[in-house]
């Protein structure tokens, strides 16, 4: 077994360390996400926690972790006599981003289920991790139908599998903790709100302290066990100080005062529902704990605003989460003398807590102190006319302009890809998929994961003579096994192409373009897809993002993107062909979604219209599903973006028509209808 990296020895990241640490002294307070680029020291914290959580006592034997004290009477091992039961360290069990249903929750032998009534199961992650911690690296990156799994044993404490009736439950209480790169895309909403509390991680930009990060890291790889006897006694130190905190934790009061300041900051956030009140009320108290005092005081309050709110509060999805911490210090100080019960004084009150290796100041923002209120590395989004727009860049061509801010995004119609596709689970285009409806079955090919009875039993039937059936049950074979076929969605990669001439450039025209791309942005947001983009001008079209789960990159480089110029049209396509070609190379089940923004003018060159009408026939010739928005206006059109999407095999729309409550789009479809009939 590899010696894991002390939790005592690592620099900096004084936010990562307190939120995990917390969760120590009190599991209720419901795990933590930790947000941040890569190389931020986010999975080597987390797997060193475990070295410091207090053993676990469990029934001798029992697969899924049962408490001697108070043994699951529901346990698929028990029931349980009453013994001592023995102890072991807590676990942390590691879920996969490309881990089976079936390794999550565990499976079901369905062929002696059906044959003998026999439930024999085999224990998933979701056992191992009871009592103990629930690890998911690159959390946001997990399949919907596991994130599904985890929110129900997340919600219930315990994991359900069920099989066509046969049915197995055990109880499943762990900490999760999740760590993420934002820049490969964000959580779906119902399970960000499971996370207690959320933290953002950023390498640091002080030269001392990156120096000592290496330093460290360099002599922890030369001799591991070595460098973790080097710091022994501060862990042991820490261990200690975290079960003094634990054993004072019941002993702290929550008075009347602080909740008061506790709702009235929930309140002030807009938060939704009720689970941040609890979460903040139990981190205020686990915040005491650790501090060696038995009442919660108002510092207890802010900080545990500051690690429970930023992900629950009410935004936009592409804003980045934060605290306005100018506005909670308005909102506890009004709730402070509104309430009746005096909270205490703000700081440390019992004096400042022990020094040592586990000593964790509270959250200051970024790393330079200040609040975070954007993701590490996000651009800043640019104002139409400022002077922080970006600078031309070089040979882009005269007549550039700056950056303006898009429009009010809008609901868009449903842009898909047409056919079955077998890509990621999403929200887009038919699939073949593992949950969805039924529309059929076939043999299994490897495990057999969703069983279709019918066609199983139909399988079977013939054959019980033969196989000198006597009793009631059926004899079933392993032949006779059918697996269901479902059709789902499925998640695409939508490449926009974006027109960023001069024929686009004037700022209402621009604005307008903007904010529909923003709303495809937010309509692929919601539906799970991979986005890229490319965009054309002056002289040559470049990959402004390549492809990426993280939307909100692709809408931080749209808001900051200057027009002017001419219009390679040609070019634009050609390097939007260059970067699918390279994507199916990697991702051949993902399919693709072109989404062309231009009015369809194409200048430049020789014979700009004749190359770009080339470049779409190619496309055309590969079968690349394909969208043009028809960005032209005015009172005399050239209909060039239509003849530019009957180039490329597939449909134009109007900006208009983009809207998914639009007249004209429902005259469109409702003629298209007619027409069909």
């Amino acid at each position: 077994m590899s010696t894991p990296y002390p939790f005592t020895a690592l620099v900096g990241q004084d936010d990562l360390r307190l939120g995990l640490l917390l969760n120590a002294v009190s599991p209720a307070v419901g795990g933590v996400l930790v947000r941040g680029e890569k190389g931020t020291a986010k999975s080597t914290a987390v797997r060193a926690l475990a070295a410091l959580m207090p053993e676990v006592a469990v029934v001798a034997g029992c697969r899924f972790s049962c408490d001697p004290a108070a043994p699951d009477p529901a346990c698929p091992d028990g029931p349980h006599e009453a013994a001592p039961g023995v102890s072991r360290p807590a676990r942390t069990v590691e879920l996969p981003v490309g881990a089976s249903e079936d390794r999550l929750v565990g499976a079901l032998d369905i062929e002696r289920a059906l044959s003998e009534g026999v439930k024999a199961f085999e224990p998933g992650l979701l056992a191992d991790a009871h009592r103990g911690i629930l690890y998911v690296d690159e959390v946001n990156l997990l399949h919907d139908h596991l994130v599904d799994l985890l929110l129900d044993a997340a919600a219930m404490g315990a994991s359900y599998v069920e099989r066509e009736g046969v049915s197995v439950r055990h109880a499943s209480r762990f900490l999760l903790v999740g760590t993420m790169n934002p820049e490969e895309g964000e959580l779906r909403p119902q399970l960000l709100d499971r996370f207690g509390l959320t933290v953002e991680v950023a390498a640091s930009r002080d030269t001392d302290q990156r120096v000592e990060v290496v330093r460290r890291r360099l002599a922890y790889d030369d001799d591991p066990a070595a460098f973790a006897a080097r710091w022994a006694d501060e862990e042991a130190a820490l261990r200690e100080r975290i079960a003094a905190a634990r054993a004072l934790l019941p002993r702290v009061v929550l008075g009347d005062g602080v909740l008061r300041q506790i709702a009235a900051t929930c309140a002030a956030f807009e938060v939704d529902g009720m689970r941040a009140d609890i979460v903040m009320a139990r981190t205020a108290t686990a915040l005491a704990a650790w501090a060696g005092r038995d009442e919660v005081v108002a510092d207890d309050v802010r900080q545990a605003a500051l690690l429970a709110l930023p992900h629950r509060r009410r935004r936009n999805p592409f804003d980045a989460p934060g605290l306005d911490e100018d506005k909670l210090d308005d909102a506890l100080k009004d709730a402070e003398g509104e309430g009746d019960d005096d909270p205490g004084p703000g700081g440390p009150g019992g004096g400042a807590p022990p020094q040592g290796g586990g000593d964790v100041p509270p959250q200051g923002g970024g790393p330079e102190g200040g609040p975070q209120d954007r993701s590490p590395g996000a651009p800043e989004r640019t104002e139409a006319g400022s002077g922080d727009a970006p600078a031309p860049s070089p040979g882009a061509g005269a007549g550039e302009r700056q950056a303006v801010r898009s429009g009010e995004p809008f609901r868009t119609k449903v842009l898909s890809v047409p056919g079955l596709g077998e890509g990621a689970a999403g929200r887009r285009s038919r699939a073949r998929t593992e949950h969805g409806r039924t529309t059929g079955s076939r043999r299994p090919e490897g495990a057999l994961t969703k069983l279709h009875l019918a066609a199983t039993v139909q399988a079977a039937a013939p054959h019980q003579r033969a196989r000198g059936r006597s009793g009631r049950g059926l004899v079933v074979r392993r032949d006779d096994l059918r697996q269901a076929t479902r059709e789902g969605r499925e998640g695409n990669l939508v490449l926009f192409v974006v027109d960023a001439s001069g024929s686009m450039a004037a700022r209402q025209r621009m604005s307008a373009v903007k904010g529909a791309v923003m709303s495809l942005l937010l309509d692929a947001y919601q539906r799970r897809d991979k986005v890229g983009l490319v965009t054309f001008r002056g002289r040559d079209a470049e990959l402004a993002l390549p492809p990426t789960s993280s939307v909100d990159a692709a809408a931080a480089r749209l808001e900051s993107l200057p027009t002017g110029g001419r219009t390679p049209l040609a070019a634009g396509l050609l390097k939007a062909h260059d970067v699918l070609r390279v994507e199916r190379l990697r991702d051949p089940s993902r399919r693709a979604l072109l989404v062309v923004v231009t009015d369809g003018r194409a200048t430049g060159g020789v014979d700009p219209v004749a190359l770009a009408a080339r470049a779409g026939r190619l496309h055309a010739s590969e079968g690349t599903a394909s969208v043009v928005v028809d960005c032209e206006s005015g009172i005399v059109r050239l209909g060039l973006a239509a003849q530019l999407a009957r180039d490329l095999g597939g449909s134009a729309v109007t900006l208009d028509e983009l809207r998914a409550d639009s007249i004209a789009g429902l005259v469109k479809d409702f003629t298209a209808a007619g027409r069909a009939a």
